[in-house]
């Protein structure tokens, strides 16, 4: 096993281009984002009792350092992506950390908006370091081991979780969730410490960047509208989902972590296998047929409250909620074809960035009106709508140009 791990790393990854580091860095990060990620829900609903619109609101907010990245990318426009990647880890520890405070909500949503936009520092400069410490050819495997890595991160986070609430409330007798909560924070912020601590080796290359202040050209028109459908359904996977879980099922803490966790499991298994799959029929190939799937996620996730029986339909949602977990992973198709676009690594860069921001756009957008449809038509509407959106995703991927290996 040990050897067959050595062999694949030494066939994908360039020589001291500090792809070691980068994927330890990610792992242990992947394991903070598993904790929030697993606690956020819950705790908005069990501390400050959130209804769907106020969920909707919220989300505004902590997705506005998405619409503003290419805007603080700028403030770094010749900075390394390896320094950009250590920055935005310690922005998301000081957020976190700060939570521990007991304050009103106002101030929870400042603080949530604070790690929000460390994390999505992160995104496309992590994106942009996993192709360069690639060998020629091998991109959509590295981006695919290092989502499987970032995955086992976000399994032993939801397990963490789930451990702590087991035993605190179980065992030790804890009542006060807010203190469980407490832990959880502190946990996180240990974790962000030490991602950072790993990247600060010598067996990395830093490769200064001129990012521009905003990068919109023709060439990356596609693109730019596939992110902005992209935004617009995955906001109402990523609030809703778990929301309705949450609302509808009453689904915990523990419970939300383990279902997490499994997800995180099935990408962890399958990212690879994608990356590879992107690798050989192409990309374009990927974001069609993903999303043709996804139009019947959309509809389960819905309607099934009113398809079947109450316990049959909880079964349903969760395996929806598995199975939506797993496309998302299909999004690293968007990130190679903006490479093979590209003239040159600063232009892959910055164009991801601005299509993050343009997803986020759509996003904060999405949000409070996803949470005023489902208070007043429901939330068959609100997915339907979703639907929809997931086609329109489909057909602006079929107007990718067909290339070598594009089937």
């Amino acid at each position: 096993m040990t050897s067959l791990l050595r062999r694949f790393y030494t066939d994908t990854y360039r020589p001291r281009a500090g792809a070691l580091p980068f994927l330890t860095s990610t792992i242990v990060w992947g394991i903070g984002i598993g904790c929030f990620a697993a606690s956020l829900n819950n705790f908005l609903v069990d501390v400050y009792d959130l209804n769907q619109f106020q969920r909707g609101m919220l989300e505004f907010f902590r997705e506005m350092p998405g619409l503003m990245l290419v805007f603080l990318l700028a403030l770094f426009h010749r900075t390394s992506d390896w320094r950009v990647f250590r920055i935005g880890i310690l922005i998301s520890m000081v957020g976190v950390t700060l939570l521990v405070i007991p304050v009103n909500f106002h101030i929870v949503t400042l603080l949530i908006m604070i790690w929000s936009t460390g994390e999505h520092l992160t995104m496309p400069v992590r994106n942009s370091i996993s192709m360069h410490v690639a060998k020629e050819g091998r991109a959509g495997v590295s981006l695919g081991f290092t989502s499987s890595a970032f995955n086992a991160g976000h399994v032993l986070g939801n397990l963490l979780v789930a451990a702590i609430f087991m035993v605190s409330m179980r065992f030790l007798g804890l009542t006060n969730r807010v203190a469980i909560y407490n832990i959880v924070w502190i946990l996180i912020a240990i974790l962000m410490a030490a991602s950072l601590i790993t990247t600060l080796t010598k067996r990395i290359e830093h490769v200064s960047v001129k990012r521009p202040r905003l990068l919109f050209k023709k060439k990356f028109s596609l693109y730019y509208g596939l992110e902005l459908f992209y935004g617009a359904r995955k906001q109402i996977f990523f609030t809703f989902g778990p929301f309705l879980l949450i609302r509808e099922f009453g689904v915990d803490t523990g419970q939300m972590a383990l279902l997490l966790g499994i997800a995180a499991v099935m990408n962890m298994i399958a990212s690879p296998w994608i990356g590879k799959l992107t690798d050989y029929i192409g990309y374009r190939t990927v974001m069609v047929y993903d999303t043709f799937i996804l139009v019947f996620v959309c509809l389960l996730y819905g309607y099934a409250s009113q398809w079947f029986a109450y316990k049959i339909a909880f079964w349903v949602v969760c395996i929806n909620f598995l199975l939506d977990a797993l496309i998302s992973t299909t999004s690293m198709a968007a990130n190679i074809y903006v490479r093979d676009i590209s003239s040159n690594r600063d232009e892959t860069t910055s164009t991801l960035s601005t299509g993050i921001s343009m997803n986020h756009f759509i996003s904060i957008l999405v949000a409070p009106v996803g949470g005023w449809v489902w208070m007043n038509w429901g939330a068959g509407t609100l997915f339907t709508i979703s639907a929809i959106m997931a086609l329109g995703n489909s057909l602006f991927a079929m107007m990718i140009p067909i290339r070598s290996r594009q089937i």
